[in-house]
């Protein structure tokens, strides 16, 4: 019997989610594991290297499906998830194999995601408005100004999470115009650069 209710609590814990400021569940243990790793990095790289932000930072988990949020706004300071949004990966990423496996690439015209570090850059007006240059920060993403990899919006982008898969971009972490405004006044408002974690 002691057996039974060990493995019950053990199954269970394995279902524990994660909460936003709001009080909203999000992130299941793993999810959280992974963001975390992530966060760190970004800490430790902020502390040491000036010019960054160190209250807020963007992560985006890879291996969430499209149809999810699974671009976070990350407090550093409180540590919490205070805002999330879609965001599409590139259409090149896809490989049509069962369990939503993806790649990634930093070869200009793959049309691929490209994993790794990026800061934020000033914004410019382009075909989809608004948008903010990634300068990419690995040998993963060292492209992304080459390959005009930018953070933008698109209206197709849904705003609330669906079961199916959203639109793909040409590699840019695209979103929802709503949520687009609600990262602009974020990056606008900070004296100091944002990072953005790809991670998968």
């Amino acid at each position: 019997m002691r057996i039974f209710f060990m493995a019950l609590l053990f199954s269970l814990s394995s279902f524990t989610t994660y909460k936003t400021a709001d009080n909203k569940e999000i992130l299941s243990e793993l999810e959280m594991i992974r963001l975390t790793e992530h966060v760190n990095e970004i800490k430790t790289f902020t502390a040491s290297n000036h010019g960054y932000n160190k209250k807020i930072a963007f992560l985006v988990d890879m291996k969430i499906k499209s149809g999810k949020n699974r671009f976070f706004v990350y407090d550093l300071q409180n540590n919490q998830i205070i805002d999330q949004g879609l965001v599409a990966h590139g259409s090149g990423s896809e490989t049509g194999i069962k369990g939503d496996i993806l790649q990634f690439s930093n070869t200009p015209n793959s049309n691929c995601t490209s994993l790794g570090r990026y800061s934020v850059e000033k914004p410019y007006k382009g075909v989809f408005g608004k948008a903010f240059r990634l300068s990419g920060m690995d040998e993963t993403n060292s492209n992304a100004l080459k390959r005009a990899i930018v953070l933008h919006c698109y209206k197709e982008v849904p705003d609330d999470e669906k079961e199916y898969y959203i639109i793909n971009s040409h590699g840019c972490p695209m979103v929802s115009e709503l949520f687009f405004k609600r990262l602009e006044k974020i990056i606008d408002s900070s004296d100091s650069k944002i990072m953005l974690s790809v991670y998968y």
